[in-house]
C-alpha cells in the first residue's frame, strides 16, 4: 500500500525524482546537486551559481525582457534565438535591404547595428528576503490590506538593498506568495546586432513546424553587449567598447548523444503547476477555445495578405509569428492536458489532500472554495479574454485607441504634462504605423468584432455593441477615422490641449475603442480582479498546505520570469502507439522538407550546395550535419534563447521550442512526453562559418572537445 501511495503521488505531481522543475540557482546545494550528478553532471552547485567567484550564471542574460541569451566570448558576444532577435532584424530591414530574407552578418565590429531600446540584464546576486516581506501582517487584515503591507515591505527592502549605483534591485514572489527573493541586476543598454541567418534558415518551417518534432530550424541570432570604458552599463555611444564578462560559455564541438546530461539556464516566463483541477478544466473547456478561434480567424486574414504582398509580408512577419505562437501552443496545450488526464490526476491529489486535512479547519475548505470561486469567475474571465484578444491583441486600430485612451487620461489628470505626453505618444506611434496596413486591419476588425458581438458573454456587452451593424461600423471607422495612418494621427494630435482632446473624442475610431475600453475598466476588469484576488489568496494557502501535507515531495516555485535552472537528458519519446521520435534531426531532413518558393520551406541555394557537397567543415559527424535535438528539460516561454549546457559547463545547444504534445507542461509537466527542442551548437557554427563566411565570429569563441579529454 505504501508503494502504491508513493507511485500515486509521482503520477499526480508528474515530476520525477531526477527530471522536471525550474529551480532557483542560488538554492541548488543538496538534493538538486545530487540529482544532477546522478544524471551525469560534473558541475557543482557553485560552478552554476556563485556570488564571490565567476560561475555559469554570469554568462546568462535576460534578453530584452522576454527571452534568454548567453555570452559566448570574452568580448560580450551574445547568442539568442532568431525569433528573439526578429523584431530587431525586421527593424533594420527594408525592401532594398531585407535582412529577414537575406540574413545579416557584420564583417567587423564597426558594422554591428545598434538597437534603440534593447536591453540585456545580468543577475549579480539572489537573496531570500521572505522574513522581511511577510513580517508584521495583522491576522485580521483584509486581502487588499495584506497586499498593501506586502507592497510597502517590498519597496522598503528594494530601497535598502546593497548595490552599486548602476545596479537595480527587485523583489519577486515565489510559491504563490509564500517566499520572496531579492534580485540585484545590471542592465546594459547598448546592444548591437552582429549576425542573423536568413529566415529560410532561422525560421525554417515557420508556423507549420512550430511546436512540432522533428524540427529543422537554425533558430539563432547574434548580438553584442557594449559597455562604457569602466565596463559598466551605458546608453549607446560610439565610445562604448565590447563588454568584458565575468564568465562566458565555451562551445563544445563534440555534440550530443542520447542520455547525455543537459542543463538549461534561463528566464522562464510563467507556469502554474499547482492549480486545482477545476482551474485546469476551465482552461481546457472554457478559456482556450475562444482564444484559439479568435487568433485563428485573424491569422487566416493576415496570412492571405502576406502571401500576396512582399511589403505586407515584411510589415507583418513579426506580428504574425507572435500571434501564431500562442495560438498553436494553446491548441497543443489543451490536447496535452486531455491526453495526460491532468484534471483526473489533480482530482486524485485533491481527494488525498482532503483526506489528510479533514480535521484541519485551516485547510479543509480550500478545495470547495476553489470550486465556488472558479464558478463565479468563469463568465467574466471569458469576457475578459474576448476583450484582450480583440481590442488589445489583434485589432491594431483598437490597440491604437488604448494608447490614445491612456494619453487622454494622463492629460486630464495632469494638464501641464500635455506636450510631454503628446511627444511620447507620437514617438510610440512612429514604430506602430511603420508596420501597419489599414486594409489588413479593416478585414480583421470586421471579422473579430462580429465574433465579439455574437460570442462574448452578452451580460458584459454594451447595448450599442449588441445592436451594432458591424459591417456598417467597419466602413465608418476605416473610411472616416484618423487612426488609420501616422500622418492623420499626427494631424489629430496637433494644436493646443483642448483642441486635441476635442478632435480625439470626435473621431469615430476612438469613439468605438473608448466605449469598449470604458466597459472593460468599469464592468469587466474590476469584477475579474476582485475574484482573482480571492483565488490568489486561496492559492497561497493551498500552496503552503500542499507542501505541509506532502513533505516527502519536492516542490519548485512556478516560473515568474526569474533566473532558473532545469536539468534533464537528451531523450527521444513515444507520442503515440507504434511511433517513436529519435532525439536528433539532421540537414537531410531540411532538404527533404524543401519547397522552392514557399515562404516557410524555401532554402538558400548555398545551403543546398553545402549539403550536396557534404561540406560541413569541422561540424558534421559521420557524414551528416546535426540540426536540432530534444531533451527532458522543463521549459516554457522565456526560455527561448536559453543555453543548453553539458555536464562540464560547455554550450552544446540553444533552446527554442517545445514539442506540441508537451506544451501542457506549464500546468502539468510529464517527463514521458514533455520535451524541449534545441538547436545543435554545431549547426550554429556551421551556418556562421561555412554558410555565412563569418569565421571571424567562430574564431572569437572558445571551442572545446570535452569528450576527448
Amino acid at each position: 500500500m505504501k508503494i502504491f501511495k508513493l507511485l500515486l503521488l509521482f503520477l499526480v505531481f508528474q515530476v520525477s525524482a531526477q527530471q522536471g522543475g525550474m529551480w532557483i540557482p542560488s538554492l541548488l546545494e543538496g538534493m538538486n546537486e545530487k540529482e544532477m550528478k546522478s544524471l551525469g553532471s560534473q558541475l557543482s552547485a557553485k560552478d552554476i551559481y556563485d556570488v564571490n567567484n565567476s560561475s555559469l550564471k554570469d554568462a546568462i542574460v535576460h534578453f530584452n525582457g522576454g527571452c534568454t541569451s548567453e555570452i559566448i566570448s570574452d568580448s560580450g558576444l551574445l547568442l539568442t534565438n532568431h525569433h528573439c532577435g526578429y523584431g530587431a532584424i525586421q527593424s533594420h530591414s527594408s525592401v532594398e535591404h531585407d535582412y529577414l530574407q537575406d540574413g545579416f552578418w557584420a564583417k567587423t565590429m564597426n558594422d554591428e547595428l545598434p538597437n534603440k531600446g534593447m536591453v540585456a540584464t545580468l543577475i549579480v546576486r539572489i537573496e531570500d528576503v521572505t522574513k522581511d516581506i511577510l513580517k508584521n501582517i495583522p491576522s485580521g487584515a483584509s486581502l487588499q490590506e495584506q497586499q498593501d503591507i506586502i507592497s510597502q515591505h517590498i519597496e522598503a527592502v528594494t530601497n535598502a538593498a546593497k548595490k552599486e549605483s548602476w545596479q537595480d534591485a527587485r523583489v519577486k514572489s515565489m510559491y504563490d506568495g509564500n517566499q520572496y527573493m531579492l534580485f540585484i541586476t545590471e542592465t546594459f543598454k547598448d546592444i548591437r546586432l552582429v549576425g542573423a541567418p536568413p529566415a529560410s534558415i532561422g525560421k525554417f518551417g515557420s508556423d507549420t513546424d512550430n511546436w512540432i518534432w522533428p524540427r529543422h530550424t537554425g533558430d539563432f541570432s547574434l548580438f553584442r553587449i557594449y559597455a562604457n570604458k569602466q565596463n559598466q552599463p551605458a546608453e549607446f555611444s560610439e565610445d562604448n567598447v565590447p563588454y568584458d564578462p565575468k564568465h562566458f560559455l565555451p562551445v563544445s564541438l563534440d555534440g550530443i548523444s542520447e542520455n547525455d546530461f543537459t542543463l538549461v539556464f534561463g528566464f522562464p516566463g510563467r507556469t502554474s503547476e499547482y492549480l486545482p483541477s477545476v482551474a485546469i478544466d476551465q482552461i481546457v473547456n472554457k478559456l482556450n477555445p475562444p482564444k484559439i478561434k479568435i487568433r485563428d480567424e485573424a491569422l487566416k486574414i493576415v496570412d492571405e495578405y502576406m502571401r500576396n504582398d512582399t511589403e505586407i509580408k515584411i510589415q507583418y512577419a513579426s506580428k504574425y509569428a507572435r500571434i501564431a505562437n500562442y495560438w498553436k501552443k494553446w491548441i497543443g496545450e489543451s490536447q496535452g492536458l486531455k491526453k495526460s488526464n491532468a484534471v483526473k490526476k489533480k482530482q486524485t491529489l485533491e481527494a488525498s489532500f482532503i483526506e489528510k486535512n479533514k480535521d484541519n479547519g485551516a485547510y479543509n475548505t480550500l478545495i470547495p472554495e476553489f470550486e465556488r470561486l472558479y464558478g463565479e469567475i468563469e463568465e467574466v474571465a471569458v469576457a475578459r479574454d474576448f476583450w484582450v484578444e480583440t481590442v488589445y491583441r489583434n485589432v491594431e486600430l483598437l490597440n491604437a485607441t488604448v494608447r490614445l485612451y491612456r494619453f487622454e487620461k494622463a492629460v486630464l489628470k495632469n494638464p501641464d504634462d500635455f506636450d510631454k505626453q503628446r511627444t511620447r505618444l507620437l514617438n510610440a506611434y512612429k514604430g506602430f504605423y511603420k508596420n501597419y496596413n489599414a486594409d489588413v486591419d479593416r478585414d480583421v476588425f470586421e471579422r473579430l468584432m462580429n465574433m465579439y458581438k455574437e460570442e462574448s458573454p452578452e451580460s458584459y456587452l454594451t447595448q450599442s455593441i449588441k445592436n451594432a451593424d458591424i459591417e456598417k461600423l467597419t466602413a465608418d471607422v476605416y473610411e472616416n477615422s484618423l487612426l488609420t495612418s501616422y500622418d492623420k494621427m499626427s494631424e489629430m494630435l496637433s494644436g493646443d490641449k483642448d483642441g486635441v482632446l476635442k478632435k480625439i473624442n470626435e473621431d469615430v475610431g476612438y469613439q468605438t475603442g473608448k466605449e469598449l475600453i470604458d466597459n472593460f475598466y468599469q464592468n469587466i476588469d474590476p469584477k475579474y480582479q476582485a475574484l482573482n484576488m480571492e483565488i490568489k489568496a486561496n492559492q497561497k494557502v493551498y500552496m503552503k498546505a500542499l507542501m505541509e501535507s506532502f513533505p516527502e515531495e519536492r516542490f519548485f516555485p512556478d516560473a515568474n520570469g526569474t533566473l532558473r535552472v532545469t536539468y534533464g537528458k537528451v531523450n527521444g519519446y513515444q507520442p503515440k502507439d507504434a511511433v517513436y521520435y529519435e532525439p536528433v534531426s539532421y540537414l537531410k531532413g531540411v532538404i527533404e522538407k524543401y519547397q522552392p518558393g514557399d515562404y516557410e520551406f524555401d532554402l538558400p541555394e548555398k545551403l543546398i550546395e553545402l549539403y550536396n557537397n557534404k561540406d560541413y567543415g569541422d561540424y558534421g559527424v559521420d557524414g551528416k550535419m546535426p540540426v536540432n535535438f530534444i531533451g527532458t528539460n522543463h521549459t516554457t516561454g522565456g526560455n527561448s534563447g536559453s543555453p543548453v549546457i553539458d555536464a562540464n559547463g560547455n554550450l552544446i545547444g540553444l533552446n527554442f521550442d517545445r514539442v506540441w504534445e508537451g506544451t501542457m507542461s506549464d500546468y502539468n509537466y510529464d517527463p514521458e512526453i514533455c520535451r524541449n527542442i534545441m538547436v545543435d551548437a554545431r549547426y550554429i557554427l556551421f551556418i556562421i562559418d561555412k554558410f555565412a563566411d563569418s569565421k571571424r565570429l567562430v574564431d572569437e569563441m572558445k571551442l572545446v572537445h570535452p569528450k576527448t579529454k
